[in-house]
């Protein structure tokens, strides 16, 4: 129930760079075709498909790693660079944390429409499971992508608050593809206590919605998030 979920949350956040950076004057994406909702559109062989599997069963079935494939951007075509460069980096992220809000809005909902119509209750549980997997997983999507590790959304926010000299050597990790991210998950892997301390907040926000609309659960429509 939870690939749909994913699936739908991932090319949302991509489709929101591309709209981002389409208004802030760069249509690269759009005259590329990446201004869609088609998730064909937003993946990639690689790392969408071959490395996490090749990573999954290299580990077990304990570790893997995903990503979509970058939304292109020319960002000296940005009417105002820095502001649209900020823009643009938290477009996905801002729209995961709305997801959010969306998600846990309708599981309230689907559990009193099931409450006042019984004979929906089997549908509605389903429903709700993928909604609860929705709140988790865009929360998830959102404050992953705010960690200040290139390439990820947060380190090009993040480079604009240091200072010069310091600036230029941090955006040299971009050279680096994905090795930081890779490097700093196999990092919590070891140190379980840094996965708590970057998720706390995503904890703090998980608990505050199932505190508003908990109370509409329908029996079994909890996930083991």
């Amino acid at each position: 129930m939870w690939a749909p979920v994913l699936l739908f949350s991932v090319v949302a956040h991509e489709y929101a760079h591309a709209e981002a950076a389409y208004r802030q004057g760069d249509d690269t994406a759009y005259m590329l075709g990446r201004l869609t909702l088609n998730p064909l559109k937003h993946i990639d062989p690689v790392m969408t498909i071959a490395f996490p599997v090749v990573l999954w069963f290299a580990s077990g079935g304990t570790f893997t790693f995903a990503a979509a494939k970058p939304v292109p951007v020319t960002p000296r075509k940005y009417r105002h660079f820095r502001k649209g460069d900020i823009i643009v980096s938290l477009a996905g992220i801002a729209t995961n944390l709305a997801l959010f809000v969306v998600a846990a809005g309708l599981f309230a909902v689907v559990g009193l429409v099931a409450s006042a119509l019984p004979s929906l209750a089997g549908p509605s549980t389903i429903l709700q499971r993928m909604l609860a997997y929705g709140m988790w997983l865009n929360l998830l999507l959102a404050f992953f992508n705010l960690l200040p590790i290139p390439p990820l959304d947060g380190s090009h926010v993040f480079k604009y608050v240091l200072p010069p000299e310091t600036a230029l050597k941090y955006r040299q990790l971009y050279a680096l593809g994905y090795l930081p991210i890779i490097a700093f998950l196999l990092f919590v892997r070891v140190v379980p206590a840094a996965q708590d301390v970057y998720l706390w907040p995503m904890q703090q926000l998980l608990r505050l919605g199932w505190a508003v609309v908990g109370g509409h659960a329908l029996p079994g429509s909890l996930p083991p998030l």
